[in-house]
């Protein structure tokens, strides 16, 4: 069963950064997705980022391309998100999302079954 634990995220200004951390354990598989997902009250989950472990390729939603950043550290089973330049409309609880790969499926259709707790980022104008 595998198991994430985020960390980060806060209330920063628009035009500063945040990063959230994502670790995990109980992998299976070192073929693996990481995505991070954002949600809005009253609004489904977004996919935001992903990437996938074993070749460390990243793919983004346009609205975050140059911006935010994905990373996976392997030995340390941990992904990040560092988000750049924030603005007020990525304000969200964001989520990690992680499994084989073959269980995440393929950018954007991204559907893992296992779940960070989610953290809350506030961007304020």
């Amino acid at each position: 069963q595998v198991h994430l634990v985020q960390s980060g995220g806060g209330s920063v200004q628009a035009g500063e950064s945040l990063r959230l951390s994502c670790a995990a354990s109980g992998y299976t598989s070192t073929k693996n997705c990481v995505a991070w997902f954002r949600q809005t009250p009253g609004k489904g989950k977004e996919v935001v980022a992903a990437i996938y472990t074993y070749d460390l390729t990243t793919y983004y939603i346009d609205s975050v391309k140059g911006r935010f950043t994905i990373s996976h550290d392997n030995e340390q089973n941990t992904a990040y998100l560092q988000m750049n330049n924030l603005k007020p409309e990525d304000t969200a609880t964001y989520y990690c999302a992680a499994d084989q790969l073959n269980t995440c499926g393929f950018w954007p259709e991204i559907n893992c079954p296992h779940w960070g707790q989610g953290t809350q980022v506030t961007v304020s104008s």
